[in-house]
């Protein structure tokens, strides 16, 4: 009968306070952490090149994108058709490019919703991606990118940009990024001093030698690349084409042994 009036005690578990109060600090140290961006580019892209003519804008670039200095990715695009007077490509992190494509294709769909037949003209574009660059290198936190935007404003004339990723901006004649403001842009300005009436199909003849001179100097570029036009009429973006190349001119240079 005793047994009937056994009561079971459950005692208190032992809490080790240690454990609670160390658990507790490294939350708070957790949350207290800095916030962490980009340090430097991961995957990359080199030399983008543009140059105005008689009756448009040209602007070209390789499909290579770099991981460090292994050539991965070898079909990548770097040259985006924003609208029919717009092409940008972009130097620098591909990823951060493939943000600047999205932030532009949803420009482009809120045009295109509103409806009233007002789109972007690539002035427009350009001052436009130099707020959002320097926007983000003021916060510290910059998109890791130089971009070309290459079109027509809004009376037709032909229109070329640079905005880099702390939103220096300029227009010119011919510009180039990456280790082309070296190498092409010399043969492009030298070209445009010869021919200062250039023509389109120059232009892209033009493009394909800087780009074939750039695979032979520029360890970061291919011989594979896209061109892109702007006129009046035309704006398109090539399949990517390959450049015949000649290795043996390596053995005429001569002094570097």
């Amino acid at each position: 009968m005793a047994g009937m009036y056994t009561t079971h005690m459950h005692l208190p578990r032992m809490v080790d306070m240690k454990e609670k109060v160390a658990e507790f600090w490294q939350e708070e140290a957790a949350l207290s952490q800095p916030r962490k961006h980009t340090l430097q580019p991961i995957v990359t892209g080199t030399s983008v090149l543009g140059i105005k003519c008689r009756d448009g804008v040209v602007i070209a670039a390789d499909t290579l994108g770099s991981y460090g200095s292994l050539a991965r990715f070898r079909d990548i695009s770097r040259l985006m058709k924003v609208n029919d007077s717009t092409i940008i490509g972009g130097f620098g992190d591909y990823a951060d490019f493939q943000f600047i494509m999205k932030l532009l294709e949803q420009q482009t769909i809120d045009d295109h919703v509103v409806g009233d037949g007002v789109y972007r003209d690539a002035p427009s574009i350009h001052n436009w991606l130099r707020c959002v660059l320097y926007n983000r290198r003021s916060k510290m936190n910059p998109l890791w990118n130089t971009i070309v935007v290459a079109g027509r404003d809004f009376s037709g004339k032909p229109y070329l940009g640079y905005v880099d990723k702390i939103g220096v901006s300029f227009t010119d004649k011919s510009v180039a990024t990456g280790f082309g403001s070296y190498i092409a842009q010399p043969m492009m300005r030298k070209a445009m001093e010869e021919n200062p009436n250039m023509s389109v199909e120059e232009a892209k003849r033009l493009m394909a030698r800087c780009l074939k001179v750039l695979f032979y100097r520029d360890c970061r570029s291919l011989n594979r690349f896209q061109i892109g036009v702007v006129t009046e009429t035309e704006s398109s973006i090539s399949d990517p084409i390959s450049a015949e190349t000649d290795w043996s001119i390596g053995a005429n240079p001569s002094g570097y042994e």
